[in-house]
């Protein structure tokens, strides 16, 4: 009589657990309860800081916590996105990365200490920077085709500028020396307006950036644009052809930016910060935002930001390699 008694007991008491476990919220339920962390790689003021900066004020009214930018730079954003990799699988730190720490800079650097698609949880593409082909004002062309032309009769005799070695500037002028059959002389700079002051006093031949920095310049007429990298052209600068429209078939390159969380966050609030940004990306205001900034929307679920950044790695990965780009 005892045992079938204490047997009772223990069913009553187990059930009661189950009960209390199925009553209480998961932590992904009740996501987010206090304040997030944003890490932005990059410094303040930078494009996709700013663009950060936006997306987390959309996220705060929309999920009721703040969203709270850190800026930590450094290593081609190498160490703010290893910071995001080491954190607590929890949702409350998450990354507003770039093609170099979601695709491209495990390419390059010998020793970093994460992977992006091992450590990382895709959540969704933000937006889509494209590059911008200029030249200076002077320079004896004034299209992408007829730059290719001039290089190939003048082999050796043009000089291009870009925005550090790895950069996508960079890689980009790899990407058209080995699709155009042409090559030119390379100069690494520290960034955006040193290439343009060396465009505009006509000590270079060529530039090859992300095109916001430029776009002033071009408007003015101190500098040439010769094409952009999008798959479309650009409503700022209509008159502007692609590269594929220029005679390069499929060319495409743009710095991109993602959000990004260490890989064991729940899928639920992955779910929930894929809708609120996708929310925020469909919105008029937001779009016109971008493309004030020189970037295209982009938007969609994790799957689509899995898929694309693989196809990064695959475009990217030889041209890398046949350059020798290494850190």
């Amino acid at each position: 009589m005892r045992l079938i008694n204490r047997r009772h007991a223990a069913v009553g008491f187990l059930g009661t657990a189950l009960c209390l476990a199925c009553a209480a919220p998961s932590e992904a339920q009740t996501w987010p309860s206090r304040p997030v962390t944003m890490v932005v790689p990059f410094s303040a003021g930078t494009t996709s800081d700013v663009i950060a900066r936006s997306l987390a004020n959309e996220l705060s009214v929309k999920l009721g916590q703040p969203f709270v930018i850190e800026n930590k730079g450094g290593a081609g954003g190498n160490i703010g996105a290893s910071t995001v990799a080491r954190a607590t699988a929890d949702g409350y730190t998450i990354l507003f990365a770039t093609t170099g720490q979601a695709a491209t800079n495990k390419l390059m650097y010998k020793n970093m200490d994460f992977d992006p698609q091992r450590d990382f949880a895709p959540v969704v593409l933000v937006g889509k920077a494209p590059v911008i082909i200029t030249a200076r004002l002077d320079a004896p062309y004034s299209s992408l085709k007829e730059l290719i032309a001039y290089a190939k009769a003048n082999p050796d005799k043009t000089s291009a500028g870009f925005p550090g070695n790895g950069t996508l500037g960079h890689i980009t002028g790899e990407l058209l020396a080995r699709n155009a059959a042409i090559d030119f002389a390379k100069t690494q700079y520290r960034g955006s307006s040193q290439i343009l002051t060396d465009l505009i006093g006509g000590h270079i031949d060529i530039g090859m950036d992300s095109l916001s920095a430029y776009v002033p310049a071009v408007s003015e007429g101190k500098i040439k644009a010769l094409a952009i990298t999008s798959a479309q052209r650009w409503s700022r600068l209509p008159n502007v052809p692609t590269v594929a429209e220029s005679g390069l078939a499929g060319f495409e390159a743009s710095v991109w930016y993602a959000l990004l969380v260490p890989i064991k966050v729940p899928a639920e609030i992955v779910a929930r910060l894929n809708a609120a940004t996708n929310a925020w990306l469909n919105d008029p205001k937001t779009q016109e935002h971008l493309t004030n900034l020189g970037a295209q929307p982009a938007g969609g679920s994790p799957a689509d930001l899995k898929s694309f950044t693989q196809a990064e790695i695959d475009k990217w990965g030889p041209i890398i390699q046949a350059a020798n780009i290494n850190f």
